[in-house]
């Protein structure tokens, strides 16, 4: 194929949840923006794809709002009304101490929505199709990416040359172009994987999430439309390919002893996966005209469900800084543009990966006294009522300074 230049002001390696969101937000306040994704849109939407589901904090569906995207997700995503933690064991089951939050406490909004990844990628994808400025390249991987004084150029595996203001990185925790840029990442894998598949029972979920704390990790069970629910089950390693070995019966037997019995019959709807976890976070969110977004700037333990949260909030502040660097004259790859970007999320989200980091470590044992003292600690929480709305509101993505577009608002 014979090589070809397409100019944007901004490119974007990476189509995923964050980089096309991202790309939508940037296009939709008229920056031309060109999104690389090396996955094929068809695959990415199957239902065999993945199996793994979100959970959107309310300041993210004000940002699905503002973008365009809810109506395309409306139907297919299930309010989060209560979210019940507890701790326990596998055979003890779960301990009277406990954390219960009800959305009623802050008003009437539920707490969040949960939407299958799958259905999300939809609704980018229908949405993109319609944007004008934005231009979506899949599936193709970016070759390479080199860096002048006044422009960015990425080279795609089909030759095709692409030349931006600013080059952002949204491809995953791996990173191609992070690692091409010279930027380091401080991190550890856990000894764990998390496992994920969509559970059917015979009783209505009430739109209640729950999470109970084992000594291997926690297993949350996450509502879905239906009488369906999404497991994220927190394992040894070692466990967990046991598990995925086991026969449909075998496997639903040991959801069934940490599931409990309030749902009734359970049964697999689709297929199981196993995903191995890690932290890590950039040490630089940029560098010259460039900048990271989403897993390829940080990776957090999935114990709090906030992974994808982060990465919205990272792409609502990023589009807010490059538009409004636009409509000011600025050069939107200058390093005072970027510089901003990194000052607004790079901490909020140290100190997040941190936080889960903590209670993964505080939660995943089962020494006495480490044991007791948390359960005393859940049912303080639960017991001083400011304390708890503080907690539900940071759950639900409102604390800090919030992006335009997670507060509803357009660029």
């Amino acid at each position: 194929m014979h090589e070809a230049l397409t100019k944007g002001e901004v490119a974007i390696a990476g189509g995923g949840l964050v980089g096309l969101t991202l790309g939508l937000a940037l296009a939709k306040a008229g920056v031309q923006t060109v999104v690389v994704d090396s996955l094929d849109p068809a695959l990415v939407v199957d239902a065999q794809f993945d199996g793994r589901v979100s959970s959107f904090a309310a300041a993210s569906c004000r940002m699905l709002q503002a973008l365009g995207l809810w109506p395309h997700v409306e139907s297919v995503a299930q309010p989060i009304l209560d979210i019940v933690v507890s701790d326990g064991s596998v055979r003890g089951g779960a301990s009277a101490a406990m954390l219960h939050f009800d959305h009623r406490e802050l008003g009437d909004a539920p707490l969040g929505h949960m939407i299958e990844n799958r259905h999300f990628r939809m609704a980018l994808q229908r949405l993109a199709a319609e944007t004008t400025m934005l231009t979506l390249i899949a599936p193709q991987r970016v070759v390479s990416a080199s860096v002048s004084h006044t422009r960015v150029e990425m080279i795609l595996g089909d030759d095709r040359r692409i030349q931006a203001a600013l080059c952002i990185a949204a491809d995953g925790r791996e990173s191609p172009l992070r690692e091409a840029m010279g930027i380091t990442c401080v991190g550890w894998s856990y000894p764990q994987s998390g496992i994920v598949a969509t559970i059917a029972h015979e009783k209505a979920h009430e739109g209640v999430a729950h999470e109970l704390f084992l000594p291997s990790g926690p297993f949350a069970i996450l509502p879905l439309t239906g009488n369906r629910s999404s497991i994220v089950w927190t394992e040894r390693s070692e466990q967990a390919a046991a598990f995925l070995g086991l026969d449909d019966a075998a496997f639903l037997g040991e959801v069934a002893q940490r599931f409990g019995d309030q749902w009734g019959a359970l049964a697999l709807h689709g297929p199981c996966w196993a995903y191995p976890l890690a932290m890590h976070l950039a040490t630089s969110y940029v560098a010259p005209r460039f900048a990271l977004v989403g897993d390829a700037a940080h990776a957090i333990h999935p114990i709090a469900g906030q992974g994808l949260n982060l990465g919205l909030r990272d792409a609502a502040a990023l589009a807010e800084v490059v538009v409004e660097a636009k409509r000011l004259g600025l050069d939107i790859g200058a390093e005072g543009s970027l510089a901003r970007y990194q000052a607004w999320r790079r901490f909020d989200n140290a100190l997040f990966a941190a936080s889960t980091d903590a209670l993964n470590r505080l939660f995943s044992t089962d020494f006495a006294p480490v044991a007791v003292a948390r359960r005393i600690g859940m049912d303080l929480v639960d017991s001083i009522a400011p304390l708890k709305r503080f907690f539900m509101r940071q759950a639900g993505g409102e604390g800090g300074e919030l992006p335009k577009l997670m507060k509803g608002e357009l660029l």
